[in-house]
């Protein structure tokens, strides 16, 4: 198993913009339509995608794009309003290629997911939670028909108590995961659904479908 220090920034441009190493002057077709199908992953109102900045020197070329939980004050409609979530959730999803990475990854591309989310104390509590979460993402790769394999990496439930003079909140809970896996296929899109799909549920968002009534009805 490979573990990979991420350190990712915000680009401006939607358009996928790979990176590719110093020694690299021709990006592969395999790759360009890796990247043009991650950009045509369907994703549910309450989320955006955009593209990021990806780390170099981890593959030959990389791609990265950044998914976001729409702030709450953004949202008109408050059905589609996270309710497990104090705050901030947002994930991070990285392409490597390397075509001489058959041995390592038992493929040529790989996946990278950061996410990291705000939670309730209620929730985050849950003893279980880790557990739960890394179901989430194993059932989404599933169920959305991701061909994939070698999948692994950690779910972390962290608690942060303020003291003195500090603003924020006196208690914050936050989970985070990280996880890696091969893709079998250079159609992407239904591993960025899969990863939109924990990210919502990480987020506490109704199921697609299910309107959430308000607390005055």
């Amino acid at each position: 198993m490979h573990h990979f220090s991420i350190t990712l920034s915000f680009v401006n441009e939607f358009q996928a913009t790979p990176v590719t190493d110093a020694k690299t002057s021709t990006i592969p077709v395999e790759f360009s339509r890796a990247v043009e199908s991650m950009h045509e992953a369907h994703l549910r109102p309450e989320i955006s995608l955009g593209t990021i900045r990806p780390p170099q020197r981890l593959a030959p070329f990389s791609h990265a794009i950044g998914l976001e939980v729409i702030p709450p004050e953004q949202i008109t409609d408050e059905s589609l309003v996270a309710q497990n979530s104090d705050g901030d959730a947002f994930g991070r999803l990285i392409l490597l290629h390397d075509p001489n990475a058959d041995d390592a990854w038992s493929g040529s591309m790989r996946l990278v997911a950061y996410i990291q989310a705000d939670m309730e104390d209620a929730v985050a509590n849950d003893p279980l939670l880790p557990d739960v979460a890394w179901q989430w993402l194993n059932e989404g790769l599933v169920e959305n028909n991701a061909d994939f394999t070698n999948l692994g990496g950690t779910v972390t439930s962290t608690a942060s108590v303020r003291f003195g003079d500090i603003g924020g909140p006196p208690r914050a809970y936050q989970l985070e995961m990280r996880a890696s896996w091969t893709a079998n296929s250079e159609k992407l899109h239904n591993h960025v659904e899969a990863f939109a799909s924990v990210l919502a549920q990480v987020a506490g968002l109704p199921p697609e479908g299910v309107i959430r009534l308000s607390s005055s009805s």
